[in-house]
């Protein structure tokens, strides 16, 4: 009953403090095409949640498909309405900094003044004079959904840059819309100034208006504080109800059965022998993976010997096996571990992608057991310990690990239906192959994403240091948990330190890697940061590129989490910064070799 009473309070506080009203999460963004602009390009810088075929599908009036971009004409672009830090309505972007940028460039050119300068210095750290190459900075654009006292015929807008020409009369002729109902919806605006913006009732994908009221005729987003309270006592004894009937029926359906039961019914697991029945396809209703019997494991590593052990973790060991002609890793975990294990099978037969280790199969019997591709390199972790008696890995090396760790959290944040949140990233969980691929791994603690809703509380795991602050004090979750836990990851592979150094032995002082790098990054001696540099890597490293990644990771461990960038956009960066490090190796190399004589001649 607790947790409804927690779950509640959440929502009520969310609706009594929020200064922003109606949130409709849907608004379109009036972009003015220049000229050489293409639709591809256009989309990157509206990357976290716009794609090209999506925006022709908001404009077939202007476009016929997205191969053929006019210029100079006005194009819609769909995004994502919500509420910012609690103050407006809007959307945070992410924007690569490049050479030659200055806010006022980006927001004039990039955003075709759907933001200003003075907005995107407010939600950057940084100077306008100061913005390192490759940083990625924030972009706010603001939205409207709407006001039922001017309208309730429209409930989908377009936030308007106005042009120097323009007026109130042209551009309620160009929308056919009525100057009152316009002026309406943006009092005291001057619609002749030539800069800033309006906000005007847009069409959805059909060529139709939406309206502002459901079809029920009831607002969905103009509920008065009464309705509100009315619909929370309401839903307090539908709880209490619900809540009870569980009660009732667990008490009335136990059995001696030995069972495994997740937080959803259809993936319970039971140690009957039907489940043998389904050996080729998975004995998990909705799972569809290889099931390998207890014997087979058992055969395959002796009993689970010693000698064939090759990792532990919080949940379990880790044998080496080969089964079926294939190396693998067997992950045996105890049954009180039912939520992990069943998590991550969920997850794994689900998504398939080069950067996220691949399933092979699973185990119930006696104890629960995941099977795994081998990967023969170890994990990222054991890479940057001294004690390891690895080489250290090349500073090229270790930006192509972060890359490919990136692109496989992006496709479980973006690409996937549903979308999932890992919540455990660290090295430990970053395996490294014989070719120094890097694969994300366990994903006993994945939570599904319930993208576009407001984020609830939730039961605390995972590891501290890497733990953003509105999850380990409010158990709040979102795709930018994992973004965090990325950005300390980046610290540690510039470093090699722990999430959490120990300052001072005696007194059991600590700081953790985040605080140890803001330190560094905002000293005016640019060469300050060299101090958290790996002393492995000597001297052999670019300067430039490691502070491009180190601000990298200061934007992804931002305290606010709207701040921080999404994992796509962490995935353009460092493509870029790879690219960048990899030119740089080469020209080490010729440097540092008796090639570079025979190069020039000598």
């Amino acid at each position: 009953m607790y947790p409804f009473i927690i779950l509640l309070t959440h929502l009520w506080l969310t609706l009594v403090e929020s200064k922003c009203h109606n949130i409709c999460n849907l608004a379109l963004a009036s972009y003015h095409v220049l000229p050489g602009s293409t639709l591809d390009h256009i989309s990157m810088y509206f990357s976290n949640h716009t794609i090209s075929d999506e925006i022709v599908s908001y404009n077939r009036n202007k476009l016929q498909n997205k191969d053929i971009l006019p210029s100079n004409i006005r194009i819609n672009i769909p995004f994502l309405c919500g509420c910012v830090n609690d103050t407006f309505l809007g959307h945070i972007f992410t924007y690569t900094f490049q050479k030659g940028d200055t806010y006022e460039k980006v927001a004039k050119y990039n955003y075709t003044n759907l933001t200003f300068p003075g907005w995107i210095e407010k939600f950057n750290g940084y100077s306008p004079y100061n913005v390192p190459d490759g940083t990625i900075i924030n972009i706010p654009v603001r939205c409207s959904c709407g006001d039922e006292s001017v309208s309730k015929d429209y409930g989908l807008f377009i936030t308007y840059p106005l042009l120097p020409g323009e007026s109130l009369r042209s551009i309620s002729s160009e929308f056919n819309l009525n100057e009152s109902l316009l002026q309406g919806y943006n009092p005291g605006v001057n619609f002749s100034a030539g800069t800033g913006f309006v906000y005007i009732p847009g069409k959805d994908k059909n060529g139709t208006y939406p309206p502002l009221v459901g079809s029920n005729g009831k607002s969905s987003a103009g509920l008065g504080v009464g309705a509100i309270g009315g619909v929370c006592i309401a839903g307090i004894f539908l709880i209490i109800i619900a809540v009870g009937s569980c009660f009732v029926c667990k008490r009335t359906k136990k059995t001696k059965k030995t069972s495994v039961v997740s937080e959803k019914p259809e993936y319970q697991l039971t140690h009957s022998s039907s489940f043998s029945q389904d050996r080729d396809t998975g004995g998990i209703p909705g799972i569809s993976s290889v099931e390998f019997s207890y014997e087979e494991l058992a055969k395959a590593t002796n009993n689970f010997n010693a000698s064939f052990k090759i990792g532990a973790g919080g949940f379990g060991e880790v044998y080496f096996a080969e089964l079926r002609g294939e190396k693998a890793a067997i992950k045996k975990m105890d049954m009180e571990a039912s939520r992990e294990f069943l998590a991550e099978l969920k997850v794994l037969t689900r998504v398939h992608h080069l950067h996220l280790v691949h399933l092979l199969g699973f185990c119930v019997e006696g104890s629960l057991f995941l099977i795994y591709e081998f990967i023969d390199n170890g994990n990222l972790s054991e890479h940057l310990r001294y004690s390891s008696g690895r080489n250290p890995l090349p500073w090229t090396t270790r930006v192509q690990i972060a890359l490919d760790a990136a692109k496989g959290l992006e496709y479980i944040h973006e690409h996937t239906d549903p979308v999932y949140i890992h919540r455990d990233i660290k090295p430990a969980n970053i395996l490294i192959n014989k070719n120094f691929q890097a694969k994300v791994a366990d994903f006993g603690l994945t939570k599904l994403a319930e993208v576009g809703n407001a984020t609830l509380p939730t039961r605390l795991v995972g590891t501290f240091g890497y733990m953003p602050p509105e999850y380990a004090q409010f158990g709040e979750v979102t795709p930018k948990v994992d973004v965090y836990a990325f950005g300390v990851v980046l610290y540690q592979l510039i470093s090699a330190k722990a999430a959490v150094v120990k300052q001072n032995r005696s007194t059991f002082e600590s700081k953790s890697l985040v605080a140890l790098f803001d330190v560094a990054l905002s000293h005016p001696d640019p060469n300050e940061i060299c101090k958290l540099v790996d002393p492995q890597l000597g001297d052999d490293y670019p300067l430039d590129s490691v502070r491009q990644v180190a601000e990298l990771a200061r934007a992804c461990t931002q305290d606010n989490a709207m701040l921080r960038p999404s994992m796509r956009s962490v995935v353009v960066a460092l493509t870029t910064m790879s690219s960048t490090t990899q030119n740089w190796d080469i020209e080490s190399f010729y440097r540092n070799s008796d090639l570079l004589n025979l190069v020039s001649g000598r």
